[in-house]
């Protein structure tokens, strides 16, 4: 009686993990091919409602999607020479606004030496040779940002294209996939379709009206403190906060350098207790009421999903890293096999850093309350 050849766990993990360095070496080198097609999926998943709308209304489809994709477009440069008038009074400034670093410097270099009895030609001349190495490495880095620019450039002329082809081949590509997993997986894959498609929209819109709101808030609360470049900064700040986590540190950074730069330190101070009061209001109310449980990634994922794209494509990838590993987790739930791992994607703890302000309770609480006649 023989024996079935079985292939030795060392094997088996060894192949795993050839195979897993292979495909995100793909993942890497093809960004420029990946992620026009990613962003294209995303934006026709998210317009596919209205393109749909028009059809049943015996439009043709060519002229719906033309239609929907240029009033989109008209939207989004509208906005963008809105913000970029606004970003124009910023730029101007920025000569001014380093003149002003460079003093502050100074004040702090003198600070610093009179306090910890170090001479300021020794800190001058760390300063000088740390601008040195920076300096040094400025060639690589602007070497960088050119390919960057570049292939942020070539996906912003592909992605257009491709969102006018996913939504033109749509039907076709649906019954493809029906077909690809056969007549006995039709309604789960009915599922898995519908079931993405409305995280992604649903997902993208409360992400939208989160950065309006946001952006007013930051805004209006950096214009009552007297910041200057309020509205470019609270948009900035809005955008940046769709970057999980990383985003609210950077905000918070940039905003406390700029009131250091122009006005007093104390509005550092002022502008550290704005932001965490508007983060109160985002996570505790914007975020459940708005964007709510759309995305069921728990906090360790997402921002473990969010160092990945960014180490595989940058910027672009810390954007598109949320949307990508929720839609990989409705695909995990969706097949039995893999339904442990959809549950380590997903979030289990109850919502932490809430305060119950139901005063009612509050008052039946406390210990010093007066008992009732």
């Amino acid at each position: 009686m023989s024996t079935p050849n079985t292939v030795p766990t060392y094997i088996k993990a060894t192949l795993l993990l050839i195979g897993f360095y292979y495909f995100v070496s793909m993942l890497s080198i093809g960004q420029e091919i990946i992620l026009p097609v990613l962003y294209a999926a995303v934006i026709a998943i998210l317009v596919s409602p209205l393109v749909e709308f028009l059809v049943k209304r015996r439009v043709n489809r060519i002229i719906s999607i033309a239609s929907v994709l240029l009033v989109s477009f008209l939207v989004m440069g509208a906005a963008v020479a809105l913000l970029s008038s606004q970003a124009t009074k910023f730029i101007d400034a920025l000569p001014r606004l380093i003149d002003k670093f460079k003093e502050l410097i100074e004040q702090c270099t003198a600070l610093f030496s009179g306090y910890f009895n170090v001479s300021g030609q020794s800190i001058d001349e760390w300063i000088v040779k740390a601008k040195t190495q920076l300096m040094g490495n400025s060639n690589a880095a602007i070497g960088s940002t050119l390919s960057t620019m570049g292939g942020v450039l070539a996906t912003a002329f592909l992605t257009p294209v491709y969102v006018f082809m996913l939504l033109l081949y749509k039907p076709h590509l649906v019954e493809f996939t029906h077909r690809a997993f056969g007549v006995a997986n039709d309604n789960k894959v009915s599922e898995i379709l519908t079931e993405t498609k409305v995280i992604v929209q649903s997902y993208l819109v409360g992400l939208f009206i989160e950065f309006v709101i946001l952006a007013v808030l930051n805004a209006v609360g950096l214009l009552i403190l007297g910041i200057e470049y309020a509205i470019v900064l609270g948009v900035i700040g809005a955008l940046l906060n769709v970057i999980p986590y990383l985003g609210g540190i950077i905000t918070v950074l940039l905003f406390m350098v700029i009131a250091l730069i122009t006005k007093s330190p104390i509005y550092v101070v002022y502008v550290l207790a704005l932001y965490a009061v508007i983060q109160f209001v985002d996570n505790n109310y914007i975020v459940p009421k708005v964007v709510g449980s759309k995305v069921q990634l728990n906090a360790l994922v997402s921002l473990f999903a969010v160092i990945v794209g960014a180490a595989l494509w940058g910027i672009p990838g810390m954007f598109l890293s949320i949307p990508v590993a929720a839609i990989l987790k409705v695909m995990l739930d969706r097949t039995d096999p893999l339904k442990p791992l959809g549950f380590l994607l997903g979030e289990t703890l109850p919502p932490l850093l809430k305060l119950d302000l139901n005063i009612k309770d509050i008052k039946e609480k406390l210990p010093f309350r007066r008992p009732k006649r």
